[in-house]
């Protein structure tokens, strides 16, 4: 293996055992410094003047360089347990990410350089999914906005070429009644429709559970963005409550995916409620829901809780090559 992947796999490995994420943070950080070194041995001493490049991990590079397994990846794995190594061969299968941003919502880089980071990683493909017009706060993208960035996109695809497609769509707000917050023919233009709730998240379970079986219905929707909306860290914010059962059947009946959001503070749907979509034969999306390159690594992650649940390739729609996800979303639904 590369440094970078040796680098990569000690971060899953630290982070399947629950050590700090900005110890993850570090091997991530790393790997992204070692990715654009020469192939051949390198000397430690060397790598550790690479911005992000500390000791410990200087020595995985170096000892990566020559093609040994590092010590230190070595310890990990001969402690690791078999979901653990599920896990990773869940993560090291992945084939895109369904839910990104870029500064023209919400996002901090340019789509380019959402594009540039998804490839490096190995991606064959990636979803633009910047917000519908109704957050305003997001800068949300109106139809005539939206229209402009499928030509951005286009323009970043015929400069990237074959290997790599950045897909066109969108993160589109479920409104109050459970319709989209977006024209029906642009939905219908776009590779990949993410539906999420924004707004009035604490309604009561009736109208909440109206307002999820609508969208996920509808024939445009791809996949079930953050389906509780919580937030787990700082001050927090509770789950919405809804009949999952009814939610998640209608998922795994209509081909929607639950989304299984990466983001640190979100880590959305919460344990019970994603092995509840998991018994239902939900179809799931492994979403690093990015707003910045360096954010995509969040994926493993997702992989991670994937595989504690017994979830395989076949069931998670980010492994799928880019002709299984288009032609999926082509099929007529039930």
């Amino acid at each position: 293996m590369t440094p970078d992947e040796a680098l990569r796999r000690i971060a899953f490995l630290l982070e399947w055992r629950g050590a700090s994420p900005y110890r993850v943070r570090a091997f991530h950080t790393a790997a992204d410094a070692a990715r654009g070194l020469p192939p051949g041995p390198v000397d430690a001493a060397h790598v550790e003047r690479l911005h992000g490049v500390g000791p410990v991990t200087a020595a995985v590079i170096s000892q990566a360089s020559t093609g040994a397994v590092p010590d230190y990846l070595a310890r990990l794995e001969a402690e690791a347990d078999p979901n653990a190594r599920a896990g990773w061969a869940l993560a090291a299968a992945s084939t895109g990410d369904c839910h990104l941003h870029s500064d023209w919502s919400d996002g901090g880089s340019p789509l380019d350089d959402m594009a540039d980071a998804a490839r490096a990683l190995g991606h064959q493909w990636a979803v633009l999914t910047d917000h519908s017009p109704r957050l305003t706060i997001a800068h949300g993208l109106s139809a005539e906005r939206l229209r402009s960035q499928l030509q951005a996109v286009a323009a970043v695809n015929a400069r990237l070429g074959p290997g790599f497609r950045l897909l066109t769509g969108i993160e589109c707000d479920i409104l109050d009644d459970g319709s989209l917050d977006q024209d029906e023919d642009l939905l219908g233009r776009l590779d990949i429709v993410v539906a999420s709730v924004h707004s009035k998240l604490r309604s009561p379970p009736g109208p909440m559970t109206a307002r999820l079986l609508a969208a996920v219905r509808n024939p445009h929707v791809d996949v079930l963005g953050h389906c509780t909306g919580r937030i787990i860290t700082g001050r927090g914010r509770p789950q919405s409550q809804f009949d999952a059962e009814a939610v998640f059947t209608a998922c795994a009946e209509s081909g929607t995916a639950v989304e299984i959001n990466c983001r640190p503070e979100r880590r959305d749907p919460p344990d019970d409620l994603l092995l509840q979509a998991a018994v239902a034969g939900c179809r799931f999306a492994v979403d690093t829901d990015a707003h910045a390159p360096e954010q995509l690594h969040w994926q493993s992650t997702g992989y991670a809780r994937a595989a504690r649940i017994g979830l395989g390739e076949d069931r998670l729609i980010t492994s799928w090559s880019l002709s299984r996800l288009l032609t999926s979303r082509s099929t007529p639904r039930r």
